[in-house]
């Protein structure tokens, strides 16, 4: 009866030792975006590219950051050509975040920037010639949370290297024109936007 009393208490004992092992704290993000209200998103811009990849990285950072902080507001302003036109500006500024705060009435923007480079065409072929052809890439996306009046709130970089398919060297630039973008170059997104929204997420960790 000892015996057995004795292999219970160790039981217990063994128990409560993994239950405190165990014990993990929820860590709220390093960013929280609620406080800004309703956030504007422009159409991310890219360089060494057009077609396609601007507009589906901006949804799957549109959808990452909804994901990660239900109840945020997200304003998807499109692209910015002609506001950054009349604002004078080559990327969105101190002009245009204020001319964005006076118009849609948005506490913060997001703006990104896609910059491909070092297109390596696969398949024996000398270059990029037809919209079917694969090519791994590298992609670098910045994105910054800039305030109403044009400073800088907060901002992330990465990068990735991938093979894509359905691209093409149009006027020496790599056009992205996918049907289904999901298909041609989702996990090269999903990679980039991944790394970039680490801030909005909260994560466990033990305590």
């Amino acid at each position: 009866m000892a015996t057995r009393s004795a292999a219970t208490s160790a039981l217990v004992v063994a128990l409560l030792v993994c239950g405190c092992s165990s014990h993990r704290v929820l860590v709220p993000p390093r960013l929280d975006l609620r406080p800004y209200g309703s956030l504007g998103l422009i159409t991310f811009s890219a360089e060494n590219a057009k077609g396609s990849l601007p507009q589906y990285a901006t949804d799957r950072f549109s959808e990452e950051i909804l994901s990660a902080q239900p109840g945020v507001e997200v304003l998807e302003l499109g692209p910015m050509d002609t506001l950054l036109a009349r604002m004078g500006e080559k990327e969105p500024g101190i002009a245009t975040a204020q001319e964005l705060g006076k118009q849609r009435q948005v506490g913060a923007a997001f703006a990104g920037r896609l910059k491909v480079s070092n297109p390596n065409p696969s398949g024996g072929l000398a270059g990029l010639l037809t919209p079917h052809v694969e090519a791994t890439v590298r992609v670098d996306l910045t994105v910054r949370l800039l305030s109403t009046n044009g400073a800088t709130l907060w901002r992330s970089s990465a990068w990735a290297t991938e093979k894509v398919g359905q691209v093409a060297l149009v006027d020496g630039q790599i056009e992205f024109s996918a049907r289904d973008p999901k298909e041609a170059y989702g996990r090269l997104v999903n990679r980039l936007i991944e790394l970039v929204t680490q801030d909005f997420w909260s994560t466990w960790r033990k305590g």
